[in-house]
């Protein structure tokens, strides 16, 4: 009985220092949604879609005598700010968060409140001792715009006061010498290239939106793919081991890129088609068509912008959706140099960087949303990336460790959903990291993490290959 007794005291002790701590962390919390409404406020100014609810739908100018709008509206962090009860003592947090975010995908944003929301999991993981998840609908920005916000919501670690450092891109060199008459045959030639390779690239993309389709095959959507729960993982690997591929190279961080994603790409697929005859090697079909549909910033300005310059009337980098789209087509097949596979996506990325066809497919959007409505524009939409078989996006983040209410960052590691694909690929950078951030549809990929395990293998491959090839230029020296 006296036992009996002890353990209930134990029990009660437990429960009344639980109670504490939830206590205490709704105190922390209801301080962080005050810090997070004044520092909001502070920043000057802040997008008008952040206060507002309510989606446009400009193909029906009026409803019930009513135009659709945006409608001003008072931001209850209450409704916004939510965190989650959960059991810190679980075994696989990390499948926790996965599963709650696999969750997430299936309701969508209420739009009788402003359209976005920040959930919080005081749940520890192998990277992180607790975890936001920022649930932004899309109409209000896009990757760059969502990034400036974010930056202008933190603040250096180093210097609790102080805004982050913006990254700033290097721009091209260009001689100045510009005279004569090669250079002037140059010029000539280059700006026939360029209306040929638009041309060209206008007519397969309405090609696409019209009747030309990817190949079916494991990593390609069924109709319907976008009302699926999606599956949410991510990776983290060396920025810097990308930054000794590139400068190894002589090519671009985005180049090393679209190599890891077509050597990545080209490992999962053989190993898919490898289980009906796993006597070969080289299990791939000769001939198939895969694209992705890559996301491109039109902004006069490159790369992340301070929030306040977004804001200005005639600022070169706007805030909002300022995106175009280009088809970027992978050659799927195994090869024996792993670096032929980003000298390969060179040659195809210096060909499109030739192209106009992200600022058209942008104000053609522009002209189609004005004439015809949202309705139409999505549809349009619609059929490009469903005819595509993924996307992929790359985002240059902070250059150095910044903090969110005084809880340094981890890692940072956007994604979208509610597109008719089963693949969309993320790249963010932070520091000196790189996360790859994969969203699928289980139903269609059912092991994205093996596919993660890929595209980090074949970056290793990649440095690999080049650290035995300076060793073989030193020996031979």
């Amino acid at each position: 009985m006296g036992e009996l007794t002890e353990k209930n005291d134990a029990l009660e002790a437990m429960v009344a220092a639980l109670k504490k701590q939830i206590i205490e962390h709704k105190g922390e919390f209801a301080i962080y949604k005050v810090s997070l409404g004044n520092r909001v406020l502070a920043v000057a100014p802040m997008p008008k879609y952040f206060p507002a609810k309510g989606i446009m739908d400009d193909a029906t100018k009026v409803i019930n005598g009513v135009k659709r709008k945006w409608i001003k509206t008072e931001v209850d962090l209450d409704n916004h700010v939510i965190v989650q009860q959960v059991d810190t003592q679980m075994e696989s947090p990390s499948q926790f968060i996965e599963d709650y975010i696999s969750n997430l995908t299936t309701i969508p944003v209420d739009s009788s409140k402003p359209l976005w929301e920040l959930r919080i999991l005081n749940l520890k993981t192998p990277e992180a001792e607790a975890v936001a998840i920022l649930r932004i609908h899309h109409s209000i920005g896009d990757g760059m715009s969502l990034i400036s916000s974010l930056f202008a919501c933190c603040r250096k670690s180093s210097d609790p006061v102080a805004l982050p450092t913006i990254p700033m891109q290097k721009q091209t060199d260009r001689p100045r010498n510009r005279r004569g008459v090669l250079w002037l045959l140059l010029s000539v030639w280059s700006v026939l290239r360029l209306i040929l390779n638009t041309l060209v690239d206008i007519s397969l993309f309405m090609a696409t939106i019209l009747f030309m389709k990817d190949t079916k095959t494991p990593l390609k959507g069924l109709s319907g793919v976008e009302h699926n729960p999606k599956r949410i993982v991510h990776q983290t690997v060396s920025l810097d081991d990308i930054k000794l591929v590139k400068n190894a190279m002589a090519v671009t961080v985005n180049d090393v890129i679209l190599g890891v994603m077509q050597a990545g790409l080209s490992r999962y697929l053989n190993r898919k088609y490898g289980k009906v005859d796993k006597s070969k090697s080289n299990n791939l079909p000769g001939h198939f068509r895969l694209r992705a549909t890559v996301l491109v910033n039109i902004r006069q300005a490159i790369g992340i912008q301070a929030i306040a310059d977004m804001m200005k009337k005639k600022s070169k980098a706007k805030w909002g959706n300022k995106l175009g789209f280009i088809c970027f087509p992978f050659t799927i097949a195994l090869r024996l140099d792993p670096l032929d596979y980003i000298r390969q996506a060179k040659t195809i990325a210096d060909r499109k960087k030739l192209s106009l066809l992200a600022l058209c497919t942008y104000l053609i959007n522009n002209c189609v949303v004005k004439l015809f409505g949202s309705k139409v524009s999505s549809c349009l939409a619609y059929r490009i990336f469903f005819n595509t078989t993924m996307s992929i996006s790359n985002v240059v983040g902070p250059v150095e460790e910044i903090s969110f209410f005084g809880h340094p960052i981890a890692f940072i590691a956007p994604t979208v959903y509610g597109h008719p694909q089963a693949l969309i690929v993320h790249f963010q950078s932070y520091i000196n990291k790189m996360s790859i951030v994969v969203t699928v549809d289980p139903n269609v990929i059912p092991d994205p993490h093996l596919l993660c395990d890929d595209f980090s293998e074949s970056l290793k491959l990649f440095k690999d290959a080049i650290i035995l090839n300076n060793s073989v230029i030193a020996n031979s020296n």
